[in-house]
């Protein structure tokens, strides 16, 4: 919830990024050159997507997440049974290997010919699929639960605050353009589900930017995690 607040904010200063970068003396010259470098690529590419198109890219993104799971249960047994130190960096957990699995079939098929499927409006498609992961997600949610832990509330304002007076102070340290500095926070928060909605709020030209940066806040966000939560289960002696 608070993340989704950060980003209204964000979209509503979109309309004002002009005045930041002239008052903070950022040069959007390169921002300007990418949205036409952005909309001639797409001029070129992109296409209205045929059936063919459609059920390669539900095909693939479902393959790939099926397979996943398919090696991760026994990827997962074979740790468990064979390397002592597997659940210490929980290499037994059939769920660490599915995320990892997917993510990196995912970037490895970014550098095959699969990747011209998003002339095809791949990333739509991917981006309706993730909300319909996070609905899901929702529908297991007990509002109401919040009310007795309303610290929890705190809790994530502290998050996003922090998150903001890091990013603005390094913003306002390399004077970067406002832009950069609001997809890259959203990437972070809101990874490829909002990104290419704050994006598109600069320009719609500047979209499949917001799309690129979320799905990489996702996926070195996978690993990242990883190895942060084994520091830390590390610090806490377990």
């Amino acid at each position: 919830g608070v993340g989704y607040v950060w980003m209204a904010v964000l979209i509503f200063l979109a309309g004002r990024a002009a005045r930041i970068d002239a008052r903070s003396g950022a040069d959007t010259g390169p921002i300007d050159d990418l949205k036409q470098r952005i909309a001639q690529f797409q001029a070129q590419h992109e296409r209205i997507p045929s059936l063919t198109d459609l059920m390669v890219i539900v095909g693939v993104a479902f393959g790939t997440v099926g397979l996943s799971h398919a090696i991760a249960a026994p990827l997962a047994a074979w740790f468990k049974a064979h390397v002592g130190w597997a659940s210490q960096f929980s290499l037994d957990a059939p769920f660490v290997w599915v995320v990892v699995l997917a993510t990196s079939c995912g970037l490895g098929l970014s550098f095959t010919p699969a990747r011209r499927l998003e002339g095809a409006g791949a990333s739509r498609v991917g981006s309706l699929l993730l909300y319909f992961l996070i609905a899901c997600i929702g529908m297991q949610m007990d509002l109401l639960s919040l009310l007795d832990r309303p610290w929890l509330f705190l809790l994530g304002v502290i998050w996003i605050a922090v998150h903001i007076v890091l990013l603005w102070g390094l913003g306002k340290l390399l004077r970067v353009p406002f832009f950069y500095f609001a997809i890259g926070s959203q990437s972070n928060v809101g990874g490829p589900a909002s990104a290419p909605v704050v994006a598109a709020a600069f320009h719609p030209a500047l979209a499949p930017v917001g799309v690129l940066l979320g799905t990489m806040g996702y996926a070195t966000g996978t690993y990242l995690a990883y190895l942060v939560g084994i520091t830390l289960r590390a610090m806490a002696g377990q």
